[in-house]
């Protein structure tokens, strides 16, 4: 079974790569061309991104959590989900600690769909509370309200999880049927790129 879940986690990583080797990057659009909705949600995404990096760094100085654990990319399929959940070393922790913060961020703003922070690979280990639901065995329901611990490694989740420029701005066509805004800005804890803050939101245009 473990060779089963290594064989998983390595196709998993291919596949990213691959993404990484077709994804173009967007250059970010120039500050000026910015709307005013959109600068609204860069200064919330770099707050956010603020009070997230806070708190896992003081997870890893408290010893509640090592860098390694944090960096960690093994993901643990978990079983009779679908679409398929992850578990890693350390969203137990998360769900503890970034789940208020995320939900705050979201009441910002009535016009945003979601405030979470992914890993490089598109790994999203806590989601908002409204998309949080208890499973049920309707995948679409699923889909739609249960959105934690999934690995969004379409093409726009890796070029918001794996841009490095101070945010990224695209258009995302999300699995729900809507098309968004996705704006991101890139979390570094202790040097090291670990993955960014995605907000999606309705955009004024």
């Amino acid at each position: 079974m473990r060779a089963d879940k290594i064989l998983k986690n390595i196709s998993l990583l291919i596949i990213g790569l691959l993404f990484s080797l077709i994804v173009v990057i967007q250059k970010p659009i120039a500050q000026e061309n910015l709307t005013d909705l959109d600068i609204r949600v860069k200064q919330i995404a770099l707050e956010c991104r603020n009070e997230v990096k806070k708190q896992l760094t003081k997870l890893i100085s408290q010893n509640q959590l090592t860098s390694n654990q944090l960096f960690d990319t093994f993901y643990i399929p978990i079983p009779n989900t679908n679409p398929q959940k992850y578990n890693t070393q350390y969203d137990s922790l998360t769900d503890i600690y970034l789940l208020h913060i995320l939900d705050k961020y979201l009441k910002r703003d009535k016009k945003l769909i979601f405030v979470v922070a992914v890993d490089r690979n598109g790994y999203l280990p806590t989601h908002n509370s409204k998309y949080s639901q208890f499973l049920t065995d309707d995948a679409d329901f699923n889909t739609k309200n249960n959105r934690t611990k999934r690995l969004f490694n379409d093409r726009t989740g890796l070029a918001a999880a794996r841009n490095t420029e101070e945010y990224l701005l695209q258009k995302y066509n999300r699995d729900t049927g809507e098309s968004l805004a996705d704006l991101s800005v890139p979390i570094y804890i202790n040097g090291r790129h670990w993955g960014a803050i995605r907000i999606g939101y309705f955009r004024d245009d």
